[in-house]
């Protein structure tokens, strides 16, 4: 499987795409914290089952956090994503976090850059994401569970693994989930992904983000 590297633009076109939300303010609202970070934590998943393959050498792999920040630096959000220290200070916004007490806001500004990151990532992954929701439904059409296709079933646990050493087993939220509910919001966290790699697709995520926070 191949994944295509979409033509980078300059930073300040990609973020000037998304329109500021004012009835907001510059303070991100939680529940979309939360649905960002989620998002990369799919994104992560996918990038260690890929690894896991042992691709060939004429075919770009990805690793994890590291890779994601790499793309970042590709599409030239070095002025908001710094280093892999701020990616991670950043994504400690979710307050779901073990460590998420360490930075409770996200400027628009910085969500915008994590949003571009999303969907930029979402589009070199969309051949994956295509094929493990196509087997999902499948095995959903007859009657089997998601881990008896491979390829899901590893995405499935990997998921399953960030997200237990992420998230803070104290919070009420993260102890709710379990092992079959994770399965359920790792199927939901792909179609979203596959979501915002169409036509307007990164504009299609940032609006999502507001619903129910607008009037």
């Amino acid at each position: 499987m191949q994944v295509q590297t979409p033509p980078a633009q300059p930073s300040s076109v990609l973020l000037d795409s998304l329109p500021d939300i004012d009835y907001l303010g510059d303070v991100f609202p939680r529940r979309a914290r939360v649905q960002i970070d989620l998002l990369l934590l799919s994104i992560e998943a996918l990038l260690l089952s890929i690894e896991a393959l042992n691709l060939s050498t004429q075919q770009r792999s990805f690793n994890g956090s590291e890779a994601i920040f790499a793309v970042a630096q590709e599409l030239g959000l070095q002025e908001v994503i710094k280093g892999r220290v701020t990616l991670w200070k950043l994504r400690s916004a979710n307050p779901l976090r073990r460590h998420g007490s360490q930075r409770k806001d996200l400027s628009m500004t910085e969500a915008k850059a994590l949003v571009v990151l999303i969907s930029d990532m979402a589009k070199r992954l969309r051949v994956r994401i295509c094929e493990l929701l196509l087997a999902n439904q499948q095995l959903a059409d007859k009657g089997f569970s998601p881990d008896h296709h491979y390829l899901l079933g590893d995405y499935l646990t990997r998921f399953r693994a960030h997200f237990r050493s992420r998230m803070n087993p104290n919070r009420a939220a993260v102890a709710a989930y379990s092992d079959e509910r994770l399965n359920e919001l790792a199927l939901t966290l792909l179609s979203q992904l596959l979501f915002c790699t169409g036509v307007a697709g990164t504009q299609r995520l940032w609006f999502s983000l507001f619903d129910g926070e607008v009037a």
